[in-house]
């Protein structure tokens, strides 16, 4: 009898020694974030008639955000429609396109298809290069 209250206490020993080691395992490693949308519906969006539209995904949290808006702005012409998207005023327009990392610039054509992003800090001679090479083809 004490043999089998021995062999039941080692058995309990080792089942909860299993959930503490399986308790300690490491998380998932982390996923990539920083999706970009490849379609976006130009009506969500001022002057949807433009020929191109440059919008960036922008935050007021974010400081090379303002930086980034104020390079996107220079580009307003008549066939190019220039916005920010702020998220604290379009929370919406963020959540819907899953934008879950700014700054994020997007060149999209007059059906919406974005043809060139770049996210994080743009230089303005890659931007302007950007929609130069988008608007040729």
């Amino acid at each position: 009898m004490s043999r089998l209250v021995i062999a039941l206490a080692i058995v309990a020993v080792a089942v909860a020694v299993a959930l503490v080691v399986r308790r300690r395992r490491p998380d998932a490693p982390t996923q990539r974030r920083g999706s970009v949308p490849a379609q976006l519906d130009r009506a969500d969006f001022p002057r949807p008639e433009s020929t191109w539209l440059v919008a960036v995904f922008t935050s007021a949290t974010c400081d090379t955000c303002a930086d980034v808006a104020a390079k996107v702005a220079v580009l307003e012409s008549d066939d190019v429609a220039v916005t920010e998207v702020e998220y604290g005023a379009f929370r919406t327009v963020h959540t819907r396109y899953r934008i879950d990392a700014v700054p994020l610039t997007v060149i999209a054509d007059d059906a919406g298809v974005v043809r060139h992003h770049f996210l994080g800090p743009v230089s303005a001679t890659d931007l302007w290069a950007a929609v130069a090479a988008v608007r040729e083809t």
